[in-house]
């Protein structure tokens, strides 16, 4: 697999566009149940994904304090550790995509950084974290993936979840 690095959105209406595209995201991946065999199921389409690519990403998929899913690839870094446990809590706390609380703010021409009350030590508002959720339940994990360029990291993880829903239907 390849990914085409995405181009960072410049203007409010290309964030907008981008906001948008994530919240239909969000509306169309949703799952039926998902456990831990899930969670292996997902992490090595993910791995696939990565090999295939030879992207130096780790991949994590987690419930709570409870990590189901992790992998490091080739490439990756200790450094990606840390930006998923940012990326993770970011969509526990909120409940959203990383890369859609980030964006969010960009349509209004601000950071979300730059609000005093945002912990950059704790949180992060890059893309690459996903809540993995169950239809009439909600948000029951957080897939994540980190070593590529933010919009890289988020499709991959929908792409991933895609194949996931796709498997499942068949």
């Amino acid at each position: 697999m390849t990914l085409m690095s995405a181009r960072e959105p410049a203007t409010p209406e290309e964030f907008a566009a981008l906001a948008a595209r994530i919240e239909d995201e969000v509306a169309e991946l949703q799952l039926d149940a998902f456990g831990p065999p899930d969670a292996l199921r997902l992490g090595l389409i993910l791995v696939r994904r990565g090999t295939e690519g030879s992207f130096p990403i780790a991949i994590d998929i987690r419930r709570g304090e409870q990590i189901l899913f992790h992998a490091a690839l080739e490439g990756a870094q200790a450094d990606n550790d840390v930006w998923i446990a940012r990326k993770a809590r970011s969509v526990e706390r909120y409940g959203i995509p990383s890369l859609l609380l980030g964006t969010r703010p960009k349509i209004a021409g601000k950071r979300i950084e730059n609000e005093g009350w945002f912990d950059q030590m704790s949180y992060a508002a890059h893309g690459g974290g996903f809540p993995v959720s169950v239809k009439g339940v909600g948000m029951v994990a957080v897939v994540t993936v980190s070593g590529l360029p933010q919009i890289d990291d988020h499709n991959l993880v929908v792409a991933g979840l895609r194949e996931f829903v796709e498997e499942e239907s068949r």
